[in-house]
């Protein structure tokens, strides 16, 4: 399996989840959340990539790259901003 599928597997089922949780969102806060999260999963990927602490195989890659860290590593955080906004505020209103 490359990252790419893993990558376009979790952001199928981020897109669905979101689609479903859409009504508990509000939009402003996420957007900077986004845009702080990718800029440090940019950041810090790139310098664990480049010392060689984590390695990708070539083979399983896309090759679309930002710095030295796969596009695939993003999702990740993609995941995360959407996902633990949502489960909080599911778990709040259970509470």
């Amino acid at each position: 399996m490359t990252y790419l599928l893993l990558s376009a597997t979790v952001m199928a089922l981020v897109a669905i989840y979101a689609f479903l949780m859409r009504h508990w969102w509000v939009t402003k806060p996420l957007v900077g959340t986004a845009a702080v999260m990718l800029t440090l999963t940019a950041i810090f990927d790139n310098v664990i990539i480049g010392t060689g602490i984590v390695a990708y195989d070539p083979e399983k890659i896309s090759g679309i790259k930002i710095g030295v860290a796969p596009i695939e590593d993003f999702a990740y955080t993609v995941l995360a901003i959407v996902l633990v906004p949502s489960l909080f505020n599911f778990f709040r209103t259970k509470l």
